[in-house]
């Protein structure tokens, strides 16, 4: 079991970023010292996040995403849950 999570990784199935498992462990993110649970996408090398605009659609009926810039922090739950 890794203690590091991904550079990258995405909710969404179709994306090559999207891993099951590491969905699963639960990934806490802190975006600009906020954290976040809206978040749909991350990349901690380049500094960006994805979070979902609203309940607003795109034609195939996913929803639309704004990328936002800043500094990143992601760390897993379910590790933080064994320190305690």
């Amino acid at each position: 079991m890794t203690y590091t999570p991904p550079d990258r990784l995405s909710l969404n199935p179709r994306s090559r970023y999207y891993d099951a498992d590491l969905i699963q462990r639960g990934i806490g993110v802190r975006f600009k010292d906020q954290e976040r649970t809206n978040v749909v996408e991350y990349c901690l090398s380049e500094g960006w996040i994805k979070v979902a605009a609203g309940k607003s659609l795109d034609r195939k009926g996913n929803p639309l995403t704004l990328t936002l810039k800043g500094p990143v922090e992601v760390w897993f739950e379910d590790t933080e849950k064994t320190q305690e």
